[in-house]
């Protein structure tokens, strides 16, 4: 699914959406946090009979996740940050649903949270994903960071992006995971498998301890607005 939203953090009556777990992920949608400005105004595309279909040139580089730490407390949510555009997580977007919808019925929450500038990426934002939400049929919300204050927060640098939060009774949630999907990558021929963020899963599901060591997500360079100040 894709939410349109007009809202601040703040009116959400819970900070996370929990859905009677222990666990919730964050997949590089993309960070203690001001709250975060999740109100967006989607832009509308006019097109007359007369207009030429609008095509798209699209330029990805090779970043890896960094920036947190195991221990990072969550912010007022908890997330996956990707995009629509990006090579990286086009790769795996078939298995992301896939993933999630198996362990969604094991009661883990999970969100998903594009942060890239419409200013120079205007495929990436609110109109085409909720194209896309609905082409891949998203089980999990689908955000738009339109101050890019989320991704920031989170330390989030790159597409796709996952972060995992453990909740152990009323402690706040804590990150566990902050890793790769797995080893495959748009053109290594590695099969998907999932199987570092499901383990990790596994894991917190079963009342288990995550190992710290973990590879990290490989991809595509989260696009800031031009003159961005950090």
């Amino acid at each position: 699914m894709a939410l349109r939203l007009r809202l601040k953090v703040s009116s959400i009556g819970s900070p996370f959406l929990q859905l009677g777990s222990s666990a919730t992920a964050a997949f590089s949608f993309s960070q203690p946090c001001s709250l975060p400005k999740l109100a967006f105004h989607p832009p509308r595309l006019q097109l007359n009979k007369n207009s030429h279909p609008i095509r798209f040139l699209v330029r990805a580089g090779r970043t890896e996740s960094k920036g947190v730490t195991l221990g990072f407390r969550a912010p007022q949510f908890q997330v996956m940050f990707i995009c629509n555009h990006c090579p990286f997580v086009k790769h795996l977007k078939k298995d992301i649903v896939k993933l999630t919808k198996f362990y969604v019925e094991k009661g883990l929450a999970v969100i998903a949270i594009s942060s890239n500038s419409v200013a120079t990426h205007p495929q990436d934002g609110p109109e085409f994903m909720a194209e896309d939400a609905k082409l891949f049929d998203y089980p999990f919300p689908y955000l738009y960071d339109e101050s890019q204050d989320v991704a920031q927060d989170f330390g989030a640098v790159c597409t796709p992006e996952f972060y995992l939060f453990k909740k152990d009774g009323r402690r706040p949630f804590e990150l566990v995971y902050h890793g790769q999907f797995d080893d495959s990558r748009p053109s290594n021929n590695v099969p998907l498998t999932g199987r570092d963020l499901s383990l990790a899963i596994d894991r917190v599901l079963s009342g288990q301890p995550v190992p710290s060591e973990q590879k990290p997500s490989v991809g595509c360079s989260i696009k800031w607005h031009p003159r961005k100040k950090f």
